[in-house]
């Protein structure tokens, strides 16, 4: 049976990154694949992570299977970050949700959920989005369209012709928005603009699945969640993906959440068990050990403002290393790279053809992916100098 399969080529950013671990070069720098790093190039580990998972190693006494709709702590601290603990529809329980295997776990509940309710549903995603949306939307046979977002030319947000694209959007479509941090370009709606769009959507019966996988790291954990609490407000269905890999480090854990908010509690509830039910036959049962750290975490006091201190710690560093990459860029190149500071999260474009981008990789051993995508947590001062001095060399 086998015989007839060809080899898959690796995955264009993992790749990347494997050929950096492999370069000699002591002087590379791997920009490609999205994780949050330090100053010294170390993905860590959150303290409160570490006190609730000693507490967890002391306290639990049992790897027996838990709730199918997930650790409870966990969903209701992750309805009440998202939405805000006395948001009206939580207080009027419109809200419900199921704990999954990250946040790709939590898209693809959420794509089972909307091809149950409408199979002929259009799922309306932005040029660009990150490249794994559509596989693993589309794998549920969901019809996927582009409508227009970031202009390369002037790295902002081209919202004229986002708005003109969705106006051939039909009823019952579903509009997929990143929450905050916009992977790949960092380009984030405004809060106007978010408003504008939550009108969109209720004028014309589309359906909003927010993706938000960056909450905390782009303005502040409150000021992210803005967008979304406006969309909320707005329409009386919305579909939300979350994930704790980057707000919480727990990357390999595999925790996340799908949440739905329905017209009445009734409403809410009948789409939980639609969710449900999707994870069983998907992968049966929720894994236990991250959302049970991220449900202590959200829930205790102590360990709560812990991490919010952590995590104000690290947006101080990505914006503060945007002014930086900026300002190096900026002065080595003499052209503006002012953009980069107004961007939001791990990401920007630098705005290099892919043949500069082969060049900085051949002749500096510096990875990004071909459209010049950077993860900017992997810039720190000990390389923004070489990295600065080979883009001018490129350009």
């Amino acid at each position: 049976m086998f015989e007839h399969l060809e080899r898959l080529p690796e995955d264009p950013i993992l790749g990347l990154s494997a050929a950096c671990k492999a370069d000699s070069n002591p002087d590379k720098i791997d920009l490609t694949v999205g994780v949050y790093k330090d100053e010294s190039g170390l993905t860590p580990v959150f303290e409160a992570v570490k006190l609730a998972q000693e507490a967890l190693t002391h306290d639990e006494i049992t790897k027996a299977y838990i709730a199918q709709a997930g650790d409870p702590d966990f969903n209701r601290g992750i309805q009440e970050l998202l939405l805000g603990a006395d948001n009206p529809a939580l207080v009027d329980g419109r809200v419900s949700s199921v704990q999954t295997p990250g946040g790709c776990g939590g898209l693809r509940i959420a794509a089972e959920l909307i091809k149950a309710a409408n199979p002929a549903a259009k799922v309306w995603v932005s040029s660009p989005t990150w490249p794994n949306h559509i596989p693993l939307i589309s794998s549920v046979g969901l019809e996927i369209t582009e409508h227009r977002y970031y202009n390369p030319e002037s790295h902002t947000v081209d919202f004229e012709g986002m708005i003109a694209d969705l106006g051939n959007a039909a009823a019952g479509d579903v509009l997929l928005l990143h929450g905050c941090c916009h992977n790949p370009c960092g380009a984030d709606l405004n809060q106007e603009q978010w408003q504008a769009v939550a009108e969109l959507c209720a004028e014309r019966g589309l359906i909003p699945f927010i993706d938000i996988a960056y909450q905390g790291l782009g303005a502040g954990l409150e000021e992210d969640a803005q967008g979304l609490r406006k969309m909320v407000a707005a329409v009386p269905e919305v579909v939300i993906a979350s994930s704790c890999s980057k707000n919480m480090g727990l990357y390999r854990e595999r925790t996340g959440a799908t949440v739905f908010i329905g017209r009445d509690a009734d409403n809410a509830d009948i789409v939980k068990t639609q969710g449900m039910k999707a994870a069983r036959k998907i992968y049966s049962m929720p894994p236990a050990h991250g959302a049970i750290l991220a449900g202590r975490v959200l829930t205790d006091d102590k360990l709560g403002q812990l991490w919010r201190t952590e995590l104000a710690a690290m947006c101080d560093r990505l914006n503060g290393v945007r002014g930086l990459l900026d300002e190096k860029l900026s002065e080595a190149t003499g052209k503006d790279f002012s953009f980069i500071r107004h961007e939001n999260g791990l990401f920007s474009f630098l705005g290099l053809s892919k043949e500069q981008v082969d060049r900085l990789r051949e002749e500096f051993s510096i990875y990004m992916v071909g459209s010049s995508r950077v993860n900017v947590a992997s810039v720190n001062d000990a390389n923004v100098d070489y990295l600065a001095a080979a883009v001018a060399k490129v350009l």
